[in-house]
């Protein structure tokens, strides 16, 4: 049983780490939470801000942990499957983070950044159907993506399909 002392010590410990990181100081914020004890105590929540810190500071592979802890314990919360398939892709496990991001939808059905970070996985996987399905249904959800396309390298392997370029295409 944790003491009131020590659960009031804790709360100001996420609130510190969560001010850290909103300035941009993640290894500060780190290190706030390394003063929380035992990393196997820590609420989803907690393991959820300990997976965005290490996400901030591009320990991409050591975020994997907290955050797959955090969308388990807590699956409705669809940022930490964000977050998951991000880490994934960028440890090279683009499986992984496809199945991150289909875990999100179970959640968020019609979350269009979901769509569209789909679109992008499945561009690099190399599967057009389901990448061009995903842009799809993202622009449809949030036409202002739109904008983003173009600057986005991970639509490298579909920009000369042809069905890409029309569905990209803006109207007038």
């Amino acid at each position: 049983m944790i003491s009131h002392r020590d659960r009031v010590r804790r709360q100001q410990l996420v609130l510190q780490a969560e001010g850290y990181l909103e300035l941009g100081m993640a290894g500060h914020a780190l290190e706030t939470l390394s003063r929380w004890g035992d990393s196997d105590t820590l609420p989803d929540h907690v393991l959820y801000l300990k997976g965005q810190v290490l996400r901030e500071l591009g320990r991409f592979g050591e975020a994997l942990e907290p955050l797959a802890r955090a969308a388990q314990g807590d699956p409705d919360n669809i940022s930490a499957w964000l977050a998951l398939g991000w880490c994934y892709k960028r440890t090279g496990k683009l499986d992984r983070a496809i199945e991150s991001l289909e875990e999100a939808l179970t959640v968020e059905p019609n979350d269009a950044l979901v769509h569209y970070n789909l679109a992008c996985y499945w561009s690099l996987a190399e599967n057009k159907q389901q990448a061009l399905a995903y842009l799809a249904r993202a622009l449809d959800l949030q036409d202002e993506y739109r904008g983003l396309v173009a600057a986005e390298p991970d639509f490298d392997p579909l920009r000369n399909d042809p069905r890409f370029q029309a569905l990209v295409k803006v109207t007038v």
